[in-house]
């Protein structure tokens, strides 16, 4: 198990320095002058000029890249030249808000799309597996923005039952940080009545994250659960008279929880993307809305640096998830 973590650990290691070299490649090569951009319409050609040495604009690419990988590897990510801060100052800002987002909605998918497809497999044919059939598919072809439009529009305003955007109402002031996630530190510090509030502030935009998350691994686990359901061993198991709870519980679900884990890294990674949707239609102040405004900005090193966080977070799920593959499956430890 030692030799097939380091092996993974390699592996992140490498993918993450080629995401850094692709991503520095693509986004330096997009067109606009983000020294114009900075200085604005008014600015004379010497201003210019200025703001583009002053960020090394003025150098060769390749000589951009070999600063800006020696800079990574020290974990400098360069500044950003609309707010002359630090890009790692930023992401650590933001990042909190938009993983605390990704958590809750991927506690969702999981908790609900797991069950659902356990019991789809079991009642298949059914009208509940029916119904769920087409929640699912509902879920994986319903638009995010749409989807959170809607919500809105009836929960927020037509109804009034939720907030229509943002993490905390203005007047609120967030906890002293611990996790600097808000509702983990709500909790921590004592502030239930500011955690009730942040958690009716987080619920719209996780349930609009996590909806095509939960439709996936609804459809995969359902799909196994039925598969394993008529192997070999669960008809065994039935013939020695052991009770369908446990059949489901401690046989089918076990084997068909390969598959599902492979579908929680990846949708952990795309709900990691996905954010820069679900951030801007509520204003949630995360790495998705900072990166949109980088972008229009053409402000490349906060664009490279979101890139980077979610790749490196895209990895890691997907390591955790093949190191949980190897403890549930032996055989793969040597694959």
């Amino acid at each position: 198990m030692l030799s097939f973590t380091l092996r993974k650990l390699a592996t992140l290691v490498g993918t993450m320095l080629g995401i850094a070299a692709l991503t520095f490649l693509i986004t330096n090569v997009a067109p606009g002058d983000p020294a114009r951009l900075v200085a604005g319409p008014n600015a004379t050609e010497d201003m210019v000029e200025t703001i583009r040495v002053a960020n090394g604009l003025d150098k060769p690419l390749p000589e951009q890249f070999i600063i800006y990988m020696s800079g990574l590897l020290r974990g400098d990510l360069g500044t950003s030249i609309v707010t002359t801060r630090p890009v790692i100052d930023e992401l650590l800002r933001y990042a909190p808000a938009t993983i605390e987002l990704v958590l809750v909605a991927m506690a969702l998918g999981i908790f609900v799309g797991v069950p659902l497809g356990m019991l789809s497999a079991v009642y298949r044919n059914s009208w509940f597996d029916h119904l769920t059939r087409i929640f699912s598919i509902s879920g994986v072809a319903l638009p995010a923005f749409w989807f959170g439009i809607l919500l809105q529009l009836f929960f927020a305003v037509q109804m009034g039952w939720l907030p229509v955007s943002g993490r905390l109402p203005l007047v609120a002031r967030p906890p002293e940080p611990i996790t600097h996630l808000l509702l983990v530190d709500a909790l921590l510090r004592g502030q239930f009545s500011l955690f009730w509030t942040a958690l009716s502030h987080i619920i719209l935009p996780a349930v609009v994250l996590s909806f095509p998350c939960l439709a996936s691994i609804l459809r995969v686990n359902r799909a196994e659960m039925v598969e394993v359901l008529q192997s070999d061993h669960v008809v065994a198991a039935r013939a020695h008279g052991l009770s369908s709870r446990r059949i489901v519980a401690l046989y089918a679900l076990k084997n068909a929880m390969l598959p599902t884990l492979a579908m929680i890294g990846l949708r952990f990674g795309w709900m990691l993307g996905s954010t820069v949707l679900v951030e801007t239609v509520f204003d949630w102040p995360g790495i998705g809305l900072y990166a949109v405004s980088s972008a229009l900005s053409s402000d490349f090193k906060p664009v490279i640096g979101v890139t980077l966080l979610i790749g490196f977070f895209f990895i890691i799920a997907n390591t955790i998830v093949d190191l949980a593959y190897a403890w549930i499956d032996p055989r793969l430890r040597n694959a």
